[in-house]
C-alpha cells in the first residue's frame, strides 16, 4: 500500500483507502499491517494523536474490506474537532453500494438501533442480557437498476461498525460480497472479488471554516463489474 492523499492540510489528512486493509491493529502483538503503520511512517508526529496509542489520529473508521475516503487527525486540536463533527451529525458521508435484488422502495431511511454481543454487532437487542442499545440510523437511494441488483447512493447519519451492512441487510438487500451478512447471498462472484462498499464523498467545514467537498470516483474493480455482462444477466 502507499498512502492516496486526496486533501492535506495542517491539521488533517483526507486519504482514499483500498479495499483489504485494517485501518489499525487490533491489539498491540497483532502484526498485520494497517493504514495507521503506514501514516506514521510518513508522520510520526501523529503517533502522540488521540486517545488510543493504537488509533493515534484516527477519528472515524472503514471496515478492512471497505475502500475511500477516510480522515487522519495530524494534532490533538483537530482530533477533537473532527470527533466532534462526526459525533453532532456535522459531516455529510456518501457511500455507492451494490446490494442483491431491488428495494421496493428507491428512496428510504432505515432507523434499527444496533447492540452488541462481543465484537459483533447485531439488530438483536436482547438475548440473554439485554444488550447496550445504540441509535443508527441510514438513508438510501436507488441510483440504478440490474435484473439480480441495485445500486445504491448510501448515506449513513451515524457511525455503527458494519451499520450499512446491517441495515441493508435488514430491508432484505445485502451488500454484494458481503462474507458476514450476506446470508445465502454471500458467494462472491469471482470477478469481483470484494465487498461492493465504497466511501465516495466526505463534505464537512474545516477548523478555519472551509467548506470542502471531497470525492474519489471507486476503483476499477468496482465500476469493471458494473460494465461486465454478468450483472445484466
Amino acid at each position: 500500500m502507499t498512502l492516496n492523499i486526496v486533501y492535506e492540510d495542517s491539521d488533517i489528512l483526507v486519504l482514499n483507502k483500498p479495499t483489504g486493509i485494517s485501518v489499525h491493529k487490533t491489539h498491540p502483538q497483532d502484526l498485520h499491517e494497517t493504514v495507521v503503520d503506514f501514516v506514521l511512517e510518513k508522520y510520526p508526529e501523529i503517533k502522540s494523536v488521540g486517545e488510543d496509542p493504537l488509533r493515534p489520529g484516527i477519528v472515524h473508521r472503514l471496515d478492512k474490506e471497505t475502500s475511500g475516503l477516510m480522515i487522519v487527525a495530524k494534532n490533538q486540536k483537530a482530533f477533537e474537532y473532527f470527533k466532534n463533527l462526526f459525533q453532532t451529525r456535522q459531516i455529510k458521508k456518501t457511500y455507492l453500494a451494490l446490494v442483491h435484488g431491488r428495494p421496493k422502495e428507491k428512496k428510504g431511511r432505515i432507523e434499527l438501533p444496533l447492540g452488541k454481543i462481543g465484537t459483533k454487532q447485531t439488530t438483536r437487542l436482547i438475548g440473554k442480557k439485554e444488550l447496550k442499545e445504540r441509535d443508527a440510523i441510514t438513508d438510501y437511494e436507488v441510483i440504478e437498476e440490474f435484473p439480480s441488483y441495485s445500486l445504491l447512493q448510501v448515506y449513513p447519519q451515524t457511525g455503527r461498525t458494519h451499520q450499512i451492512r446491517i441495515h441493508l441487510k435488514s430491508i432484505g438487500h445485502p451488500l454484494v460480497c458481503d462474507p458476514i451478512y450476506g446470508g445465502k447471498k454471500s458467494i462472491c462472484p469471482p470477478e469481483l472479488g470484494r465487498l461492493f462498499l465504497h466511501a465516495q464523498k466526505l463534505e464537512f467545514k474545516n477548523i478555519s471554516g472551509q467548506n470542502l467537498v471531497l470525492e474519489v470516483d471507486p476503483p476499477s474493480e468496482l465500476t469493471n463489474f458494473l460494465k461486465s455482462s454478468n450483472i445484466s444477466e
